[in-house]
């Protein structure tokens, strides 16, 4: 099953800023090009009820981003 994530974004001025939907393809390239780091804050209709959590928060997203990100997770 595929989900529809949407994710914030920092704008110029600092504000937030909402981006999406986004596959979760996209999602997923997001995360391994380190535009999505474990404190952004994500959120999906399907995988996360329309809540906004820290990628962080959830497992197999966070999980992937340790697997794609090997020298950071010391950090995170």
């Amino acid at each position: 099953m595929s989900a529809d994530w949407y994710f914030m974004k920092k704008g110029f001025f600092g504000g937030a800023k909402t981006v999406g939907p986004i596959s979760e393809v996209d999602f997923l390239k997001k995360i391994e090009k380190g535009e999505i780091v474990p404190e952004t804050m994500v959120s999906s209709t399907s995988k996360t009820h329309g809540h906004w959590l820290h990628l962080k928060d959830i497992r197999a997203a966070f999980q992937y981003w340790k697997k794609t990100h090997p020298s950071a997770n010391g950090a995170a």
